[in-house]
């Protein structure tokens, strides 16, 4: 007979949960993509005791053109040639924001985050770098992606105020004349597509760089 075995507690199961995700947001590769994501919300929102929370998210989201049938993946690929999995992280760091899960790096204090919100766009129209956001914004609150220059990773930025929106920079490095992802990566370091915050329609909330504009499956290449 197998003899009985311990078991955490609620409480410890949730924490483990929670920085699970915390990782899958920062690599979802590494742990499945979307549908990972999305398979700890079914078992986080059940520890809580509201299982339907991220239907009616979700529905909020495909109302806004966040999500199609294939995710938030889906809509990002119709965005950036070769789609953008950080991009895809980006929709669904809000949603953990807006729980009380996320675990951010920095949190920008509220002045800084509203010199932000207010100048971001103008900036964000000319073509800018990975090296020109964290100089002229700082480390970001979270890194959707890793910390090397040969992939594309998406840059969030986090106020004190949990109802003012994250600012995120959409980082991209690969070869602008084809469709697909492709190695090696075109640039030393990753080029700025598009800045994205804001509740309202969803593609409404991107500010492209002319490069970005360039680079969206529809556009002719470089």
């Amino acid at each position: 007979m197998v003899p009985p075995r311990a078991v955490v507690s609620a409480d410890e199961i949730h924490a483990y949960l929670v920085r699970l995700l915390n990782d899958s947001l920062r690599r979802p590769g590494m742990y499945g993509d979307e549908g990972a994501l999305i398979l700890l919300y079914d078992h986080l929102l059940f520890a809580e005791g509201q299982p339907d929370a991220w239907r009616e998210a979700a529905e909020v989201l495909r109302e806004r053109g966040a999500c199609t049938a294939t995710g938030a993946q889906g809509v990002y690929r119709e965005l950036i040639r070769g789609g953008d999995q950080f991009g895809m992280a980006s929709v669904h760091t809000e949603f953990a924001h807006r729980r009380g899960w996320l675990q951010p790096d920095r949190v920008l204090d509220a002045r800084a985050h509203e010199a932000l919100l207010g100048r971001v766009r103008q900036w964000a129209a000319e073509d800018r770098v990975w090296a020109d956001v964290t100089a002229e914004f700082g480390p970001p609150s979270v890194l959707l992606g890793g910390t090397n220059p040969r992939y594309g990773k998406t840059l969030g930025y986090i106020g004190e105020d949990p109802e003012r929106p994250i600012v995120f920079f959409h980082l991209w490095n690969g070869n602008p004349d084809a469709d697909a992802p492709s190695w090696p990566p075109t640039y030393p370091e990753p080029l700025l597509w598009a800045v994205r915050f804001g509740d309202g329609p969803f593609r409404e909330s991107f500010t492209f760089t002319p490069r970005g504009q360039r680079l969206q499956p529809s556009s002719p290449s470089f």
